[in-house]
């Protein structure tokens, strides 16, 4: 990895970064980020306030870091969950067979078919602006595990009949011994590489659902700080630091995660012997 993913180590500086902004220095925030006319409003970039302040009366930086903070915790509890039940609900599907098969394969179609965007626009108007962190993410998570599902069960299918298996079928392991021991090495690689897309996935929907105003307007995310900016004119208003810092965290963000997916598949494939993925 030293010498030939330079996608995957420069995808994990990004990310150490995005750790240090929204994972340790929202706990040393001298105040509530969130709370209203704490400061002179619109102030500019200085050494007090590195990224000014809002026309709320908000430090930006720390607002910053606190938002930073949720979207990624949304990205992560998402990803999480969704490759978690995914890649169960496949190994079942293709490992079971018979009826398990047939269920949890039209349980993920169904999902599939149906269109994640408006159910979610739905939802968000009718809880117009309420809904919490945790309920926006598990609506998340109910469109987001089919598709490692599908796609772990035709890993499933064509391993489940490989040498390695049979042996050892034969020696006596029981199935969750063999997913455990024989099959899960192998899929590793794949299930990191799919936890870091949904990360993006979550992150760029709650983020767009946000920016038009139908995410948790009570807690602070990348996407929210945007609405609020846009809210209270800061483009016409030239307040570039209030507008430009979300925006710009989230596009080094997809920058960082797309580096991050795409290294763990190159280093998968070189493992495996087959050069560059």
């Amino acid at each position: 990895m030293r010498n030939s993913n330079p996608r995957l180590r420069v995808g994990i500086v990004i990310l150490a970064a995005f750790i240090l902004l929204g994972g340790i220095l929202p706990f040393f925030s001298p105040e509530d980020p969130r709370a209203w006319i704490r400061h002179p409003r619109n102030l500019p970039p200085s050494a007090e306030h590195l990224l000014g302040t809002t026309n709320l009366g908000q430090d930006t930086f720390w607002l910053l870091s606190y938002a930073t903070q949720n979207s990624l915790f949304i990205g992560v509890f998402v990803a999480f969950f969704a490759t978690l039940i995914g890649v169960f609900a496949g190994l079942a599907a293709g490992f079971l067979g018979g009826v398990p098969d047939r269920i949890i394969t039209l349980f993920a179609d169904v999902f599939i078919v149906v269109p994640s965007l408006p159910i979610l626009i739905l939802m968000s108007s009718l809880l117009q602006g309420r809904a919490s962190l945790v309920l926006i993410s598990i609506i998340l998570i109910l469109f987001n595990w089919p598709w490692p599902a599908r796609q772990m069960r035709s890993i499933a299918l064509s391993m489940r009949e490989r040498q390695f298996v049979n042996t050892a079928r034969f020696s006596g392991s029981g199935t969750f011994t063999i997913l455990a021991e024989e099959i899960a090495p192998h899929i590793f690689s794949w299930a990191m590489a799919n936890f870091v897309n949904t990360v993006l996935v979550a992150i760029a929907t709650e983020s767009g659902l946000a920016v038009i105003g139908l995410s948790s307007l009570e807690e602070a995310t990348l996407g929210t700080m945007i609405y609020w900016a846009l809210q209270h004119q800061a483009l016409l208003g030239q307040r570039w630091w209030w507008i430009g810092s979300p925006v710009v965290a989230i596009i080094v963000l997809f920058i960082c995660l797309f580096l991050l997916s795409t290294g763990i598949a190159n280093l998968s494939a070189e493992r495996r012997g087959h050069g560059d993925a």
